[in-house]
């Protein structure tokens, strides 16, 4: 009797797939269907990719069946349409191939956290009602409660969706904390999906010369697949032109997919889109709810949401009538994934586009030299814009020379006396440094010592907010501010240099008077800490903008008149070589934000290297011309982009033993070549050729402890993308089963971003 034998991706740490026996007298599922299935002592949610009949007197010698009682059944079939469709399911099955990362943990990353517990995708939406007999009255000094609790007694006892009452001004964290003193209650009810056509609400602003070209540059290619790299300076005006090239995909009833480095560019991003289009616009992102996240997921699945907007996870998500994919800051390394399934958001774009034959739209003031470098070899549309929208002007730059001049906690006097002229004429500067805490250092000023992670190759930072200690930005580790110095008891322990929270108790100082806004992962950790920063943004009046990274990301600040850049020597003096084309990037980003309404922008820049030729160069010439230098740079050098590279990292709590094991992987590649060259006659060129193949390592990571472990890398670079994923594919499964693996955990990182 033939049994049914279904091949099943399980999310775990192995390249195998499973087979599993479909129960007698249960429908045949699809490929990319859910099933729930024993794995060990646990069950889990595993997805189908085939299914074939089984015959144990057929197969009984053949090595990849087993016999038909060992193997195990599936204990139930979640659902038989497939809940990733099959474009999606070969795009993923494509990037678990491209980045040698399991499938079945590819698989199931894709899917929202309810999905991968193996909830039914039952269409629910999420209402909210008063509870019975609910009294308000011990509500009296909650007035955010208060308010919420009236709204919601606004609507009988049918309730109202959570999106609605967040429409009307209701706080998710407030509901909780309702149905937490049981005054108000949650229930699930079936989603109407009706789906609307989609109309102008705001008529398109006029388009510039160079913005029109570029639109119609983009609606020539729509219907097709055709990567465009629109390069435009910071204030340009690259939003109208996202806007304009959507509004024929939308109009046609299909799906646009914006991509956007940051959860905190999503609100600004959402807001002007909405501005534009009655539409049903939905974001993806980490911070929401899981039942948020899966009706988000669930519209966009069905076809009913015509914009999504998300993170660089968002790309996965499944868009029956894809027709556009939008990457704003495609530069910007947040889009790639640094740990686990180590994908790159805008190359996984790249591919879909292909597979979906639609265009993706690359975006940015700064874009990546990889981006530019297919530009340059044609496979990219170059689009430029290089006038400022309206009657903005472009910010004058200038170098502020340390050399010889007092500091006050990193700010010069030329500094302090550019923000106090400002401020006097009620304009808003924005201060940049892109290190958060109090300060960097503790240092004993009798002995030299200095507080260590114990952990970590790092100093600890500085905190005195929201309580004073030792903090490590790299493993977490938190410790006391000690008292006295551990080594020689003195009690002269020095904070040395700056962080943001330093700058902000320097600036307020100097600037009593007036509004501080710190903007860092210390003050934005708070749901609606972002609205608040942008409604006081955006009033008038004189400020000063506070911040890291966080505020280089294109946020629109039109007050601003004045940048400034505290530090910008370390980005180029890096061991990383990907750390100059960062800073240049982030440099221009932040200057960016200055002088973007009608008044001139001006950003002043501190170094101790006023004579660095590529800061130079960068605000002289531009970043066009950066980036050819760096590019020329990278070719003499035979780095990425001219080659292909892949970084193996392995760390374990033994310095000794991460060697071993990365010496032994390099040993098993090099009989990898050697078998390859024999099968294939074909001779792989020594790395002095420079079509060769390369193998750095191992060497020890930059940060070689960190979080309790020793970190090495091999650093593996060809100029043949194809052989080198050839080797690839058989070595490093095999890996995983190295004896010197024992107590390794290692990780390959393909096209890596970071050296760290």
């Amino acid at each position: 009797m033939s049994t049914i034998l279904v091949q099943v991706a399980v999310p775990v740490p192995l390249f195998e797939l499973f087979d599993y026996a479909l129960p007698a007298d249960t429908q045949v599922p699809t490929a990319g269907c859910r099933v729930r299935v024993p794995f060990g002592s646990r069950e889990l949610i595993g997805i189908v990719m085939q299914t074939r009949p089984f015959n144990s007197e057929e197969n009984e010698t053949d090595e990849s069946f087993v016999t038909e009682h060992k193997i195990k059944s599936i204990l139930e079939v979640i659902e038989f349409k497939p809940i990733i469709p099959a474009t999606t399911l070969d795009l993923l099955i494509w990037a678990a191939g491209y980045y040698h990362y399991p499938l079945g943990e590819v698989l199931s990353a894709a899917l929202p956290a309810l999905l991968r517990q193996g909830r039914h995708l039952d269409l629910l939406t999420q209402y909210w009602r008063v509870a019975p007999d609910a009294n308000s009255a011990e509500l009296s000094r909650s007035p955010k409660q208060r308010k919420t609790f009236d709204i919601l007694n606004l609507h009988d006892q049918r309730g109202a969706p959570e999106s609605i009452l967040i429409l009307m001004g209701v706080e998710r964290a407030s509901l909780l904390l309702l149905e937490k003193r049981g005054l108000v209650e949650s229930f699930m009810q079936p989603r109407e999906l009706i789906k609307h056509p989609v109309n102008l609400a705001h008529m398109p602003l006029l388009a510039n010369p160079e913005q029109q070209y570029a639109i119609d540059q983009i609606h020539a290619v729509l219907g097709r697949f055709q990567g465009v790299l629109l390069n435009g300076l910071t204030g340009s005006g690259k939003t109208e032109v996202y806007l304009q090239a959507m509004q024929p995909v939308l109009e046609a009833g299909q799906q646009v997919l914006v991509l956007v480095p940051e959860i905190g560019l999503t609100p600004q991003t959402i807001n002007r889109f909405k501005a534009r289009f009655h539409a049903e616009i939905v974001m993806l992102h980490s911070n929401m709810s899981d039942v948020a996240r899966l009706q988000a997921w669930q519209a966009a699945y069905t076809g009913h949401a015509n914009i999504v907007i998300g993170t660089r996870s968002a790309v996965f998500t499944p868009m029956p009538h894809l027709g556009l994919i939008i990457i704003d800051e495609e530069h910007d390394l947040s889009y790639k994934q640094q740990d686990t399934f180590r994908y790159h958001a805008r190359d996984v774009a790249l591919k879909r586009g292909f597979d979906q034959k639609c265009p993706v739209l690359l975006g940015s003031a700064t874009p990546s030299l990889e981006s530019l470098h297919l530009a340059a070899e044609k496979k990219l549309l170059h689009l430029h814009l290089n006038e400022r929208a309206g009657n903005a002007e472009f910010a004058r730059i200038h170098l502020i020379d340390l050399r010889n001049k007092k500091r006050e906690n990193g700010l010069s006097q030329p500094l302090l006396d550019a923000i106090a002229t400002r401020l006097k004429a009620d304009e808003q500067v924005l201060v940049f440094l892109n290190r958060r805490g109090f300060a960097p250092v503790l240092l004993c000023d009798a002995c030299g010592w200095q507080a260590d992670c114990p952990r970590c190759d790092a100093h600890l930072t500085v905190h005195y907010t929201p309580r004073q200690h030792l903090h490590c930005h790299h493993c977490g580790y938190q410790s006391r501010l000690p008292t006295e110095c551990p080594a020689c008891k003195s009690v002269n322990l020095i904070p040395t240099g700056a962080g943001t929270a330093r700058l902000e108790e320097t600036l307020i100082g100097h600037f009593p008077d007036h509004p501080i806004i710190r903007v860092d992962r210390d003050t934005t950790s708070r749901v609606g800490s972002w609205d608040k920063i942008y409604q006081r943004a955006n009033q008038t009046g004189a400020a000063i903008l506070l911040g890291t990274q966080m505020l280089a990301k294109g946020h629109h600040f039109p007050n601003v008149t004045l940048v400034a850049i505290v530090d910008v020597d370390g980005g180029f003096l890096s061991v990383d070589f990907r750390a100059p084309e960062r800073m240049a990037q982030l440099i221009l980003q932040v200057a960016g934000r200055a002088g973007r309404g009608t008044k001139t922008g001006q950003v002043l820049i501190q170094t101790r290297y006023p004579e660095n030729p590529l800061l130079l160069t960068l605000i002289r010439q531009g970043y066009g011309q950066f980036a050819q230098e760096m590019l020329q740079d990278r070719k003499s050098a035979r780095l990425p982009p001219y080659r292909h590279a892949v970084l193996i990292r392995a760390e374990s709590p033994n310095a000794e033993k991460t060697e071993a094991f990365l010496k032994a992987a390099i040993h098993a590649f090099k009989m990898g070549i050697e078998e390859y060259q024999q099968q294939t006659g074909q001779m792989i060129s020594t790395p002095h050729d420079p079509n060769g193949l390369e193998i750095w390592g191992p060497i020890p990571a930059p940060m070689e402890k960190r979080a309790g472990v020793f970190r090495g890398h091999v650093l593996i670079q060809c100029a043949h993308r194809r052989l080198l994923h050839h080797l690839i594919e058989p070595w490093w499964p095999a890996m995983m089963h190295l004896p010197e693996r024992r107590g390794i955990r290692a990780s390959l990182d393909v096209d890596p971003m970071e050296l760290s």
